[in-house]
């Protein structure tokens, strides 16, 4: 019998380039990559698009049982689907990126999702990324990654990003959106953003994105030589 495949976790706060690095390891791995920030973002956009009030947590609460997200792997990587629409897209726009802490805060909202996560993974082949991947997702996943980066390198990478979808957003708002966001998850009652106890922290303000992935995969088939 063949040994079953890892799961691999890559966490950390915005901009630290985990969903990136966690794409890129699992095609150099040949493994499926999980973006559970998606997901997350999935239920912040059906949230505004129902034009319920983002501090509402029980008329969140009350949406969820008709959000119905899927998530289809394609040659171009993983695609967020809300019913049979794909928003793909549209989850990255600057009003979700303002709102999705909040929302993914709600201990209604994370069980929701942790349940769907954990079985679309359960089998192993998986890299997922995440703020709570190896702490709460996957506690006992083979090997955990942290990423980080100063707020300014991590500000710079997310506006490069965000212009892609709004052009008239700043430097300056997207640094602050950020910081505000940093403070927030990292306090939240459900499921704070915490480095897992035994994951392997990488500072990858100084490294190019090829650079990273080449550490975090020469650092999984040093432990795992065939994984």
């Amino acid at each position: 019998m063949a040994a079953r495949r890892l799961i691999i976790t890559i966490d950390g706060p915005a901009g630290s380039g985990k969903s990136t690095t966690a794409r890129m390891v699992a095609e150099r791995l040949g493994y499926t990559y999980l973006d559970t920030g998606a997901m997350y973002r999935a239920v912040t956009l059906s949230v505004l698009e129902a034009g319920i009030d983002p501090f509402d947590g029980e008329a969140i609460r009350r949406l969820l049982p008709s959000i119905e997200i899927s998530i289809r792997y394609e040659p171009h990587g993983q695609q967020t689907f809300l019913g049979p629409r794909n928003v793909s897209a549209d989850i990255r726009s600057v009003e979700v990126s303002r709102h999705v802490s909040r929302i993914a805060a709600l201990p209604d909202v994370r069980r929701f999702l942790v349940r769907q996560q954990q079985s679309i993974a359960r089998e192993g082949g998986f890299v997922v990324d995440g703020r709570d991947a190896g702490t709460v997702i996957f506690p006992n996943a083979e090997i955990k990654f942290f990423l980080t980066a100063t707020a300014e390198e991590r500000a710079r990478r997310r506006f490069k990003e965000l212009q892609n979808t709004d052009p008239n957003v700043s430097y300056e708002e997207t640094l602050r959106d950020l910081l505000q966001r940093d403070e927030f998850d990292s306090v939240r009652d459900a499921s704070p953003l915490i480095r897992p106890p035994d994951a392997i922290e990488l500072d990858n303000s100084g490294l190019t994105i090829d650079e990273q992935v080449a550490i975090v995969v020469r650092t999984v088939r040093e432990r795992y030589p065939n994984p």
